[in-house]
């Protein structure tokens, strides 16, 4: 064949190859779209689930919020807001690869959001308990305005403030933009919901209102109970269930006393399971979530090395404990006096969570033991100190163990072999630099895990307990299913 022959053939096989490359390259773009419209058909299906509007605000910009000062000024409230942008969905003149990125973010958040509906319970189960008051029938704050949010009082309130940031996290989610992180998202029809919320403020409510006041006969703390227990029990959502979709946070040791034992069934959010008997709260069911922590986190950049914390080890706290808690006076009768050593008697009044807080950040090793209950703040306090926390507490559950390997950045001591004479300090000082500062540089890495902020961030502690439902959820649908199997020839047999 002739060279001349050959140039048009070549020049075919050129043109049919990059013919077929732009085929293949228009399939996979079209494939992103729906037929109709440049919004991704997960985008659409968020919106139709939420009844919202859903813009796309490429220049997000992240802005601190200052709000009237906590007692601790330390919590994490945040707005994003827009810049000047007219970046509507619709807009034409929206750049392909800007459009492009921003619809695979929200593909990739839909597919694992926690869909959650969350009942309207009047105020006064919730925010009402803050002393909010919104206009008539309404029932939520203003959670797009950072301001206008009720605060959660400090003190020893914050540490079970767990409620507040999960339900503040529903209502920010029906707002929140395309590229927002978070986890869950309320909708508006039970029957498309993965699991359901009370917002009952429930730890709030026993801090407050436990006791008589006046002529009261019944404390307000047991009327909000009994009348959280009666609306559930009418509701189709509890009925359908039993209740055993339903999420409900009892984070104080003695919060929703009155009505465990009749809404037991549900998902319980708790600090550990030291007042409740196996059958009615257990890890198969049911979650630890973090204390709040009360002194506040340490900057990476500011945390002190091996050699600039001058103590070995660290407590201050209540001494004298009953239940499993009295070896906290073992303890302190065993190392009151040794050297490097600083235990003594502590509490949340006057300079306490600043002493705490200094103490805390200047020590190689903080003690948490078992106290009335096996868990406690100290725990928290410590991780968020980048103190290395030695773990005295044989009964306790942690938040996230599933995920989370302690070992990494703990110390788990038995009870029995805490009180040996010279044990503790023996094993102590066994660490060394290195070995303590690979727990260090890991307990930094993990700190995030146990942060209350709103809005939610990626793998914080809201985050991660919204997780952790999903998890429960889908070992219950597991469960579910496996008993379903033979329902059909079950009700055959019965009706033969």
């Amino acid at each position: 064949m002739s060279e001349k022959s050959m140039v048009p053939s070549r020049f075919i096989f050129c043109v049919m190859l990059i013919s077929m490359f732009l085929l293949v390259l228009s399939s996979l773009f079209l494939l992103q779209f729906s037929s109709h419209s440049l919004i991704p058909r997960s985008v659409l299906e968020l919106i139709l689930v939420n009844n919202t509007s859903i813009y796309f605000m490429p220049n997000l910009k992240k802005e601190e919020v200052i709000l009237p000062p906590y007692p601790y000024e330390d919590l994490n409230f945040q707005s994003h807001k827009p810049r000047e942008s007219n970046c509507l969905v619709s807009n034409s003149s929206q750049k392909t690869s800007s459009v492009g990125q921003q619809m695979n973010m929200a593909s990739d958040t839909t597919r694992s959001l926690l869909k959650v509906f969350m009942y309207d319970l009047p105020p006064e189960f919730h925010f009402g308990l803050l002393g909010w008051k919104g206009s008539v029938n309404q029932t939520w704050p203003e959670v797009d305005n950072p301001k206008r949010i009720p605060r959660y009082p400090g003190g020893l309130n914050l540490q079970h403030s767990v409620e507040y940031w999960l339900t503040l996290d529903l209502l920010s989610s029906n707002t929140a933009k395309v590229g927002q992180p978070f986890a869950a998202i309320r909708v508006q029809n039970s029957s498309q919901a993965d699991v359901i919320f009370v917002p009952f403020f429930s730890s709030l409510s026993y801090n407050r209102h436990s006791k008589l006041h006046g002529e009261e006969k019944v404390n307000v703390n047991k009327m909000l109970q009994d009348r959280l227990v009666q609306f559930l029990m009418r509701q189709k959502e509890w009925q359908l269930s039993g209740g055993k979709d339903h999420v409900i946070v009892a984070h104080h040791p003695n919060s929703m006393l009155n009505a465990r034992r009749k809404l037991g069934s549900a998902m319980l959010v708790l600090a550990d399971f030291g007042r409740y008997p196996v059958e009615l709260a257990n890890l198969k069911k049911d979650i630890i979530a973090p204390y709040r922590h009360l002194v506040g986190t340490i900057p990476t950049a500011k945390s002190a090395s091996y050699e600039d914390r001058s103590t070995l080890v660290y407590f201050q706290g209540a001494i004298y404990r009953k239940d499993g808690g009295t070896i906290r006076q073992e303890l302190y009768y065993l190392l009151k006096d040794e050297k490097d050593v600083h235990f003594t008697f502590g509490s949340i009044g006057g300079n306490g969570i600043n002493q705490a807080s200094k103490g805390m950040a200047l020590s190689k090793f903080c003690l948490n033991i078992a106290g009335d209950t096996p868990s406690s703040n100290r725990l928290f306090d410590a991780i968020v100190s980048h103190c290395v926390p030695v773990i005295i507490s044989d009964e306790i559950e942690l938040p996230f163990e599933d995920v989370l390997d302690y070992s990494k950045f703990s110390l788990f001591v038995r009870a029995s072999d805490a009180v040996k004479k010279g044990y503790l300090l023996n094993l102590l000082h066994s660490i060394k630099r290195e070995e303590w500062t690979k727990m260090w540089e890991r307990l930094k890495e993990s700190t995030h895990h146990f942060e209350y902020q709103y809005p939610s961030q990626p793998g914080d502690a809201v985050n991660m307990i919204w997780q952790q439902v999903k998890r429960k959820i889908s070992s219950l649908q597991f469960n579910v299913h496996r008993k379903n199997r033979y329902q059909r020839s079950q009700l055959f047999l019965k009706t033969n």
